[in-house]
């Protein structure tokens, strides 16, 4: 697209979409770059590429840009596909990139196997090059994963993660574990790839995962908190309309990355918080939409559109 720009004063181009949700395989800087471009806007959008492109799967869509250097059309700033998300994103997000839920998710591979896993079984590690404990470790290592504790001299730890497509719990030895924080602490878990990127769809069944347990990357933990009432006020929060719609402006496709949640506002999970979190998900959410103010019209859009969960 820039050399495109660098020979001609107004361009048109279809393009794949996902740089317009600070996705995809572009630099972030470029692609923050094209989002502040004063020149620069999109014509149209269209998340389903099949529709433009027959037989092609284009993740997070197709979209026809225009650019014309002697024209100020604004920066775009947030691409959202509904334009009712642009009045909800400036009342939400006032404070995006400082207090949001992004700065209490995990990144990828916080689980990893320990120097002496390697030092004790240098054949069997030939069989990865990576430490980190990957979504298939439960089926490519059964000797060191066990369905039950072993009763041995050694301390196990308690692995959540999926073995021929089904949710289990391993056993694990501890010292083949490296040391994380987050083992010792109650974490909520996520699918790391959920769903299509439809916006409104629901979270696949999270959970709280208690003290003393870890997980394979099949999956991302939100929070890493001390009691199992926090830990329960954010799956709630995450299974809120509010939080699912700030999560869907930038969750495009089914990656369920960290950088996705940057604009899904943080709350205070704790006792002292000003949201009421023993209350059902329903009501929850009728006190986010009091809290930032939201319209009746911008209530019903929400409503509308993003799946209930319980």
């Amino acid at each position: 697209m820039d050399s495109v720009y660098a020979i001609a004063e107004k361009v048109e181009l279809i393009t794949p979409a996902r740089f317009l949700f600070n996705a995809g395989s572009t630099p972030k800087s470029w692609n923050q770059k094209m989002l502040n471009d004063e020149h620069f806007k999109v014509e149209s959008y269209e998340p389903d590429a099949s529709k433009v492109f027959p037989d092609t799967d284009i993740k997070g869509g197709v979209a026809i840009t225009y650019r014309d250097d002697t024209k100020n059309f604004g920066a775009i700033g947030i691409f959202t596909t509904y334009e009712k998300l642009n009045s909800l994103l400036r009342k939400i997000h006032k404070t995006e990139n400082k207090l949001n839920l992004s700065k209490i998710v995990t990144n990828r591979g916080i689980y990893r196997f320990s120097d002496k896993m390697y030092k004790e079984n240098p054949h069997e590690m030939e069989r990865i090059t990576d430490s980190r404990i990957l979504s298939n470790a439960f089926d490519r290592f059964p000797e060191f994963f066990f369905p039950e504790k072993p009763n041995d001299n050694h301390s196990y730890v308690r692995i959540f993660g999926k073995s021929s497509g089904k949710r289990v719990y391993r056993w694990l030895r501890k010292d083949y574990l490296a040391e994380t924080e987050n083992l010792d602490k109650y974490k909520v878990l996520v699918p790391k790839a959920n769903g299509s990127g439809t916006f409104g769809e629901v979270l696949s069944s999270p959970l709280v995962c208690e003290k003393g347990t870890g997980f394979t990357e099949t999956f991302i933990a939100i929070g890493a908190v001390n009691t199992y009432d926090e830990a329960k006020s954010i799956l709630k929060y995450i299974k809120t309309k509010f939080a699912r719609t700030m999560l869907d402006v930038l969750k495009i496709t089914q990656d369920n990355t960290r950088p996705t949640w940057r604009l899904v506002p943080l709350q205070n999970f704790t006792n002292e918080s000003d949201i009421d979190w023993s209350k059902s998900i329903p009501e929850i959410d009728q006190q986010l939409y009091r809290k930032y103010g939201l319209e009746d019209d911008e209530i019903e859009f929400i409503e509308s559109h993003v799946k209930e969960m319980n």
